[in-house]
C-alpha cells in the first residue's frame, strides 16, 4: 500500500506541529525517539546511507555514521517516514525475506513510489513549509550559489535537497 506525495507532506506537518517545531534546525533524532524508534548511528558501506528495520520488536534507524551529517539528518527522516507511512512494508521486508527498507544511491533517486513518499516526508520534515516561507519572504537571491549554501546550512540540509525542496 503507498500514500502520495502530498500525504506523506502532511504527515510531516502533523510532526512539526506536534514538536511545537518553530526554529532551525529541526531535531529529528529527538522526533523519532519521541515516536519509539531506536536509532543507532554505525559505520556502513558507503553505498548503504541507511536502513529502517525491527529489533526486538521496536521499529528501529540505522545510520552511516561516515556520511556527512546534513546526509544523515536527510537518512534518519527518510526512514522515519518508511517506519510512519509504510508499516506492512516494514514488517514484510523484515519478516518474509530479512531484507530492511534502506536508503542508498537507488532510493535517493526517487524512482520507487515508496522513496518518493519517503523523500517528500523528509524534505518537509527538515525544511518545514513555514520555516521555508519565512526565510523565503527575506527576498533572497536563489539564484546566488553562496545564498543557497547558507540557506541549507541554515536547515542543516545538502545543497542537492535544498534545490529540490526549492523545485530549483
Amino acid at each position: 500500500m503507498t500514500i502520495k506525495k502530498d500525504a506523506a507532506r502532511q504527515k510531516a506537518r502533523e510532526l512539526v506541529k506536534e514538536f511545537g517545531i518553530k526554529s532551525l534546525p529541526v531535531n529529528v533524532e529527538r522526533i523519532a525517539r519521541a515516536k519509539g524508534v531506536k536509532v543507532e548511528f554505525a559505520p556502513f558501506d558507503d553505498e548503504l546511507s541507511g536502513m529502517a528495520f525491527i529489533k526486538d520488536g521496536v521499529p528501529a534507524i540505522g545510520i552511516n555514521s561516515l556520511h556527512h551529517p546534513n546526509r544523515q539528518r536527510f537518512t534518519l527522516a527518510h526512514e522515519l517516514a518508511h517506519i510512519l507511512l509504510h508499516p506492512a512494508e516494514l514488517e514484510k521486508a523484515v519478516h518474509v525475506d530479512k531484507g530492511s527498507l534502506r536508503r542508498d544511491r537507488v532510493s535517493a533517486t526517487g524512482t520507487d513510489m515508496l522513496e518518493i513518499e519517503a523523500n517528500a516526508f523528509a524534505a518537509e520534515l527538515l525544511m518545514p513549509e513555514e520555516l521555508l516561507s519565512a526565510v523565503l519572504d527575506e527576498k533572497l537571491d536563489l539564484e546566488d550559489p553562496q545564498v543557497l549554501e547558507k540557506l541549507a546550512n541554515k536547515f542543516r540540509v545538502s545543497m542537492t535537497a535544498l534545490q529540490h525542496r526549492l523545485h530549483i
